[in-house]
């Protein structure tokens, strides 16, 4: 589990791993993975793009990139939380993940939220 507040906006992860959906003999291992976005702050907020760097047990290393989350840019008024769901597949038993969200107040500017450091472990399961 990771937790953390940059600019006001309050990111917390959590992770588990999908037995039904993994492979060990392929190999191949899915992670399921639960965000929480807070805006703590004073002004709204928009996410508009994220950036995570996954890195397995062997320490390879994949960024992705893009628009949003789960298909959506939730804008966020003080005090309100967005909640989603995503998977991320690797060939080891467990592995990191760490980033930022790009987010926009109302009045143009960007800034970056950090998403702190998760583990993905296969010990984390949810049946």
């Amino acid at each position: 589990m990771s937790d953390i507040t940059t600019a006001g906006i309050r990111i917390g992860a959590t992770a588990y791993y999908l037995q039904e959906e993994s492979d060990p003999d392929q190999p191949r291992h899915v992670f399921g993975y639960t965000i929480v976005i807070v805006n703590n702050g004073d002004e709204p907020a928009q996410l508009i793009s994220r950036h995570w760097v996954i890195v397995d047990g062997n320490g390879a290393r994949e960024e992705v990139q893009g628009p949003g989350v789960v298909g959506q840019t939730p804008r966020l008024k003080p005090g309100e939380a967005f909640k989603y769901q995503s998977f991320c597949p690797l060939r080891t038993t467990w592995g990191t993940m760490e980033g930022t969200y790009q987010m926009r107040r109302d009045d143009g500017s960007i800034f970056d939220v950090k998403i702190d450091r998760f583990y993905l472990r296969r010990e984390q399961r949810v049946d």
